[in-house]
């Protein structure tokens, strides 16, 4: 039980980190990029980038601090 708690605990503090980071990014990064790039101004674009990139970061992260199992 006690692995499990913390697997959730990780899972909440990356969580709460991939919040941040969507806030910063929909606050300061995709307004630049709409301003450089007027001809994408889709920012349902920019936010599904942003979206899928912190996922695989979140999960690349998981998967490195859990490590492989031991027989």
């Amino acid at each position: 039980m006690n692995e499990r708690i913390k697997v959730f605990g990780l899972v909440a503090i990356l969580g709460f980190f991939a919040g941040v980071i969507a806030d910063l990014t929909s606050e300061y990064v995709i307004p630049k990029l709409v301003e450089i790039l007027p001809l994408l101004n889709a920012r349902f674009i920019f936010s599904g980038l942003a979206g899928s990139l912190l996922t695989l970061a979140l999960v690349s992260i998981w998967a490195y601090i859990q490590g492989p199992k031991e027989p």
